[in-house]
């Protein structure tokens, strides 16, 4: 082999590189941003928060490695964490049903073709833009107070309503109920699935005698499965998530009685309220494994009930 040949190749090798760096070379610059934010704001986070997890920290001492006590106190030692675990998951079970039920229903109405379909989606739309903001959980609070406008109009009919939020048997409710006044995202995207179904399909069963009743559950239901699947992935994390409407209206307690203890609600208290870092990242990796757990048990248990194409 002639000595000038891997020299040669090395030049060919680094001509490629010259070539592929001066065609892309203004792409990566311009990712440059993106991969700091993600390096610095995301995966450096995740990887401290993971390591917090095994400490005791305190945001004013140095971590000190406790191994897993931190996930051994929480599920032998903290009746706290059982009983925000209770309220969140009473919360997702109640409030994401029902509010894909309602925003299916809401759906079914705007895609019969009424008139000022853009002005009715916009408006129905605009509560889960405004939804989780301070301000509507303001409204909110002043809405279900003792001498607030449903007990207002409660009293027209001659019935004196409690004060719902600080009652431990009303508190939940009406975050539930805030939850699915918040239907206007999955509404959307269940509209445009229900574009989707071609038209001769219900024209040819109300040929054969098939009720509306009949024409939904045979038809509009089964070939909407996948958008009704989307819309149960993504509500659902977003019911685990929430933290800013219990948060207001309970003033960062959780009362009456941790009623409304949502479980972000009480990593914050730990994280913020009480300096456990290192317990407050143990009960955040908790939350993002039991999220993990349930989107792959969907994904797995899909193929019984979520219909495609083939």
């Amino acid at each position: 082999m002639e000595a000038g040949v891997p020299h040669a190749g090395g030049a060919v090798s680094q001509s490629w590189w010259s070539r592929v760096w001066q065609n892309h070379a203004p792409g990566y610059l311009f990712l440059i941003p993106w991969l700091v934010g993600f390096l610095g704001l995301t995966i450096g986070p995740i990887i401290t928060s993971f390591y917090l997890s095994f400490t005791d920290f305190d945001l004013l001492t140095a971590p000190e490695w406790v191994g897993a006590s931190n996930y051994i106190r929480m599920f032998t030692a903290d009746p706290k964490f059982i009983a925000s675990m209770q309220v969140t998951l009473t919360f997702v079970l109640f409030s994401v049903p029902l509010k894909l039920a309602f925003a299916l229903g809401v759906a079914l109405l705007l895609n019969r073709g009424m008139r000022g379909l853009p002005l009715y989606r916009a408006l129905f739309y605009l509560p889960s833009l405004l939804g989780a903001s301070v301000a509507i959980a303001i409204l909110w609070r002043q809405l279900f107070a003792g001498d607030g406008l449903v007990n207002d109009f409660l009293s027209v009919f001659g019935i004196q309503g409690p004060s719902w939020i600080s009652n431990p048997r009303y508190s939940l409710w009406t975050l539930i109920i805030l939850s699915i006044w918040q239907f206007g995202s999955p509404m959307i995207i269940f509209l445009a699935g229900l574009r989707q179904i071609p038209q001769d399909m219900y024209e040819a069963a109300s040929l054969d005698g098939a009720s509306r009743w009949r024409q939904f559950w045979k038809i509009t239901l089964p070939l909407l499965t996948p958008v009704v699947f989307f819309n149960a992935i993504i509500q659902t994390i977003e019911a685990f998530k929430s933290f800013t409407p219990a948060f207001i209206i309970s003033a960062g307690t959780g009362n009456p009685i941790n009623s409304t203890l949502f479980y972000t609600l009480y990593l914050y208290q730990e994280a913020f309220g009480f300096f456990r870092m290192g317990y407050a990242s143990a009960l955040a990796w908790f939350l993002l494994l039991l999220v993990a757990c349930f989107t792959a048990f969907s994904f797995l248990t899909s193929k019984y009930w979520v219909h495609y194409d083939d």
